[in-house]
């Protein structure tokens, strides 16, 4: 039920503050108990970032254990039980629920067989209507942060006061402004007390100044690779930019390299440093070193400008030839600025919160998705806990409501 409907009914038991993944899971719960439930969002259509995020094929998972799982969020201790109750399983079958074929790839993500996300979203719109939750669009949540169940919101026929015993906060990172997701909300929650965690951008780009013979080669992928930072290490991909470096093998290492900007390459994972070496002292004395990186290593013309480019001058003696191609040093100054990243780390600090993800200061008031203090790549952790989160939260709103009609 859109906001035209609402006008008369703005008294609620559950209000949800931003329509992202996180929110409208967390509707759904809450409304899944029969309780009235709102999501108040300040764009004028849901879900944006989560719509742009499937534009390239909206990766909703990771099928893997769920200890490894968990890894990826810096073993965050309260997100174990969370994540426990709902991860990759959980999470294909609450896309299968909503009348999608998933299928996983060869790296274990997991994809509409559609691969964008406007099926899904439509389809779950479709279901919370049919649940009675009401989606109050152009609405600017814009505090007080108080337990008051009176709620402040700015709109398109100026300011709206919405009633609700409790409220949930899913109002995502710092990042992507331009579709909502622009951390204004951090003002209002600092002035209640709340502590709050730094916010740094994740899952971006890194810089790093290239000489002019690298222009040919911008928004070229390097592919098959294998990168280490302090010890981590990461088998993938990234894309060479104008400005630096991006992509998964960058995004899964940006945590590390955010701490120690430099990374080891290594352009040949598939061959050991044995072979390599063997390969190396059979070198054809009248092989152009170029050729032989193409024919022999297999280095496709980007890696070889890649290598060129980081270690120049180029070793000429076999031991000095294997560490460049094994362990090429990628040096870089620090991630692009936040409105580019794809996530935020940092936020709403765990120490705020009880382990229903409830305000400990403020009771009735819940928390959930990117504003918490989580970091996670890109690769399905971050939908995934953004869904885990807001299930949480919903679940927990709605068991504070019931308790509190039998107090």
């Amino acid at each position: 039920m859109d906001h035209a409907q609402a006008q008369s009914q703005d008294l609620f038991d559950v209000l949800v503050v931003g329509a992202g993944p996180a929110g409208l899971m967390a509707a759904e719960q809450a409304a899944r108990a029969g309780i009235r439930v709102a999501v108040a969002e300040a764009m004028p259509s849901p879900a944006r970032k989560f719509l742009m995020a499937g534009k390239s094929g909206l990766n909703l998972t990771k099928a893997e254990d769920p200890d490894a799982f968990l890894q990826h969020f810096d073993a965050i201790a309260p997100l174990k039980p969370i994540l426990s109750e709902f991860g990759p399983a959980e999470v294909i079958g609450f896309a299968e629920g909503l009348g999608l074929k998933v299928f996983t790839g060869s790296t274990g993500r997991v994809f509409p067989t559609h691969m964008k996300a406007s099926p899904l979203l439509r389809a779950w719109l479709a279901r919370l209507d049919a649940l009675g939750v009401t989606l109050l669009r152009h609405h600017r949540w814009i505090g007080p942060l108080t337990t008051h169940a009176q709620h402040l919101f700015d709109t398109p026929k100026g300011k709206v006061t919405l009633t609700a015993e409790a409220l949930i906060l899913a109002l995502g990172g710092a990042s992507w402004a331009r579709l909502g997701s622009d951390g204004a909300w951090h003002t209002p929650v600092a002035a209640a007390g709340v502590p709050i965690i730094p916010v740094q951008a994740s899952n971006v780009g890194m810089q790093r100044a290239w000489s002019d013979h690298m222009q040919p080669f911008f928004g070229q992928p390097v592919k098959n690779v294998e990168l280490t930072v302090s010890g981590q290490k990461s088998r993938s991909e990234f894309v060479i930019t104008q400005s630096g470096v991006e992509g998964g093998a960058i995004y899964t290492l940006g945590r590390m390299l955010r701490q120690t900007p430099m990374a080891q390459i290594d352009f040949a994972p598939q061959l050991s440093i044995r072979v390599l070496r063997d390969m190396i002292s059979n070198r054809k004395p009248k092989d152009s070193l170029s050729n032989f990186l193409r024919k022999s290593v297999k280095l496709d013309a980007t890696k070889r400008a890649v290598l060129f480019e980081l270690t120049r001058p180029i070793p000429s003696d076999a031991e000095g030839l294997v560490v460049a191609i094994k362990a090429a040093p990628l040096q870089v100054s620090g991630p692009r600025p936040i409105d580019e990243a794809i996530s935020t780390a940092g936020g709403v600090s765990w120490d705020a919160l009880t382990p229903e993800l409830m305000l400990r200061d403020l009771p009735s008031v819940f928390c959930a998705g990117e504003m918490l203090d989580w970091d996670a790549p890109t690769g399905g952790y971050l939908i995934t806990a953004c869904l885990a989160t807001g299930r949480w939260a919903g679940r927990a709103a709605a068991d504070y409501i019931s308790a509190k009609a039998l107090a």
